[in-house]
């Protein structure tokens, strides 16, 4: 756990978070900004700033996230979403607590540019 860190203090109860799903190591809840009409957010309780440092760090845990994705998409969504990282604050990252964003429901369009 970080003392700085709001996803944090979220799984620790200290700040509010509309939760989806919760497990022994990772926690699922509503983005408070949603981009899509399904917009949850996966994340380990374990502090770590990125995905590829989960991935090198908590390997299961990062599994255990993406399994939880799916299990909030099959309830929100029927089973079809993206689930997008930010890895670094030029890719949109905003909290350096590595979250998964679930995103779903209706017809999600593709525009990378």
């Amino acid at each position: 756990m970080s003392d700085d860190c709001l996803f944090c203090k979220i799984i620790a109860g200290d700040v509010p978070g509309d939760m989806v799903l919760e497990t022994d190591r990772v926690v699922a809840f509503r983005d408070i900004a949603p981009k899509a009409p399904v917009h949850v957010l996966v994340v380990p309780r374990t502090h770590v700033a990125n995905v590829a440092q989960a991935a090198r760090e908590v390997p299961d845990e990062l599994a255990e996230m993406a399994q939880v994705a799916q299990r909030v998409a099959d309830a929100e969504c029927g089973g079809q979403f993206r689930l997008i990282f930010n890895t670094g604050s030029r890719a949109g990252q905003s909290v350096f607590h590595v979250h998964g964003h679930v995103i779903g429901g209706g017809e999600l369009e593709w525009n990378p540019a």
